[in-house]
């Protein structure tokens, strides 16, 4: 069967690439670059979810790459209004070229995937047996062909995929404007990040440090409303049209060091970008054989929202649909149904939920001008109640950032994304939901292989379904003693039945579970369901369900 064509080599499309890999599926991942990742002013936060996920494609540097925040505080003028610590929080901030070095890495050492420089995606065209693509070099214009089983559009905001599929990106243009910088500076809340509301050395309405490794740091300051600009990065002495010029950007960078110093210290300004933070939703992520992800298919970033993490997510939630797919039916139809359009219903409604949420809290998170501005924050104090929800953008968490809740019904049919009216309601969250609520993302625990090998959740996932025994007392015994005894036996046999490639571990104990419960977990980590007991049919169900149905992948829909 042909691979799977990946267009765009950033961070979501490499990681999509692995993720097929790790799965047994080829990839050409056709890239408008030379294949270098220049240094830029871009950083991301990793939560564990995404750690994780990096991790078991081949990213295994994030550690070292990335700064761990010790505390998130928010000040206000010159009172702290929040702390959270976090030494004990998997919360990683690297910046965005590290990142997407060590996954072309990992890429160039994996021979499924096979990475094309210089490639700009011309023309598309599709049939019921896959995708052709036909490539400009971007040098000597050399044109080549190129057939697929599927493809996937990783290829950012201005997508030549999204066009040529002529999908709508509706949304607003500017959300949220900063300034950012990265500068080498000794602060003195080393490890700590920082967001200043109204800080009082100087006019600016809000400033944000974020740590980086080796004595970096992420500078962000809000910029009044005004035309967007290209999220582009600049020689720092340059001069911004519209915006602000190189000798501003410097005054802004010592007044903010000056506040939070002291006294200006010593530093280093590296790099420096304007960013406006745009919402948009694609209206479709899927045509027949094609999807969109990352950048092309959602554009959020307000409030400090992380849109990589979720391109990371896009990927996560594709690769084992597509290798399911692509597997169970090499060299025969496309399997139709809601195997494939599960990817668009559960991904574009969990974006449109963090849209919405931006939407209703923006209000109570931007100043006001004038006596709204003054009653709100003397007669209510509203800041400060409201002050966690810029955590949750900033960390990742809460309705800005944490993963979502999908849910285990069948997955509808393309386009048709449950309408969300409201906090609380629609696509949920992981972390609002009990650990045995179908569509959750599952805790990392320690288990057991059918081999006796200890490891984590986690690092199982990937790449088949997990059948996961909750078995209290086997820490107290060789593995040797209970692999062949109770339940053992019959949840293999099962598992070698299941309609679904099953791997089946056991763990001490599971939040909310009870004793011989097993839970049938999907690749990307959600929770598909749990029966008391080794129940066959039950699981057999529950499997079908997983992949949309009996019929899902019988038919050749498009």
């Amino acid at each position: 069967m042909d691979p799977v064509i990946v267009v765009g080599a950033g961070p979501v499309g490499l990681a999509l690439a692995l993720a097929l890999a790790r799965n047994e599926v080829p990839s050409i991942v056709l890239d408008e670059g030379a294949g270098l990742c220049p240094e830029s002013p871009r950083t991301v936060v990793l939560g564990g979810e995404t750690t994780a996920f990096l991790g078991r494609i081949g990213y295994s540097r994030a550690e070292s790459d990335a700064a761990r925040w010790e505390a998130f505080t928010i000040w206000r003028r010159r009172s702290e209004v929040l702390r959270l610590p976090l030494a004990d929080s998997p919360v990683l901030h690297l910046a965005q070229h590290r990142l997407q070095r060590g996954l072309r890495d990992a890429v160039t050492a994996t021979p499924l995937i096979q990475l094309v420089p210089h490639s700009r995606v011309a023309e598309l065209e599709q049939d019921r047996d896959g995708v052709g693509v036909r490539t400009e070099h971007t040098q000597d214009g050399t044109r080549t062909w190129w057939r697929g089983s599927h493809l996937v559009g990783c290829d950012g905001a201005r997508s030549t995929v999204r066009r040529l599929l002529k999908i709508r990106f509706p949304g607003r243009p500017a959300v949220d404007r900063h300034a950012v910088a990265t500068v080498r500076v000794d602060l003195p809340f080393a490890g700590e990040a920082r967001l200043h509301r109204e800080p009082p050395w100087r006019g600016d309405r809000e400033a944000c440090a974020r740590p980086l490794p080796d004595g970096l740091w992420r500078l962000d300051w809000r910029l009044p409303p005004g035309r967007p600009q290209p999220s582009e990065p600049v020689d720092p002495h340059a001069t911004w049209p519209g915006i602000v010029t190189g000798d501003t950007l410097l005054a802004r960078v010592k007044a903010t060091l000056t506040g939070w110093c002291g006294e200006l210290p010593r530093y280093e300004l590296l790099a420096a970008a304007d960013h406006t933070a745009q919402q948009r939703l694609a209206a479709r992520f899927r045509s027949g054989r094609c999807f969109l992800a990352g950048d092309a298919a959602h554009l959020h970033g307000a409030l400090g929202m992380q849109n990589l993490t979720d391109g990371l997510r896009d990927a996560d939630n594709l690769a084992w649909r597509l290798a399911l797919a692509w597997h169970l039916h090499s060299g025969g139809p496309q399997p139709g149904g809601s195997l494939l359009d599960g990817y668009e219903t559960e991904r574009r409604g969990a974006v449109g939920a963090r849209l919405r949420a931006v939407d209703q809290t923006m209000p109570l998170l931007r100043p006001l001008r004038g006596w709204q501005q003054t009653r709100r924050s003397l007669l209510t104090g509203s800041f400060r109640k409201h002050a966690p929800l810029l955590a949750d953008g900033q960390l990742g968490t809460g309705r800005f950032g944490g993963a979502p809740a999908y849910p285990a019904a069948p997955s509808g049919v393309p386009g048709r994304v449950p309408v969300q009216r409201g906090p609380g309601r629609g696509t949920s969250l992981t972390e609002s939901l009990p650990a045995t609520a179908p569509g959750v993302l599952v805790p990392d625990l320690p288990v057991v292989t059918m081999e006796g090998t200890p490891d984590q959740l986690r690092s199982r996932l990937g790449g088949g379904f997990l059948l996961l025994l909750v078995a209290p007392g086997t820490a107290v015994w060789a593995s040797r003693h209970w692999l062949g005894a109770g339940l053992m036996p019959r949840l293999a046999e099962v598992a070698t039945a299941l309609p679904v490639p099953a791997e089946v571990l056991v763990t001490e104990q599971y939040p909310g579970a009870d004793p011989h419960t097993v839970l049938l977990i999907r690749p990307d980590g959600h929770l598909v369901g749990a029966t008391q007991g080794c129940r066959a049919d039950a699981l057999l169900a529950l499997a079908d369900n997983a992949r949309g149905g009996p019929g899902a992948l019988a038919g050749a829909g498009s």
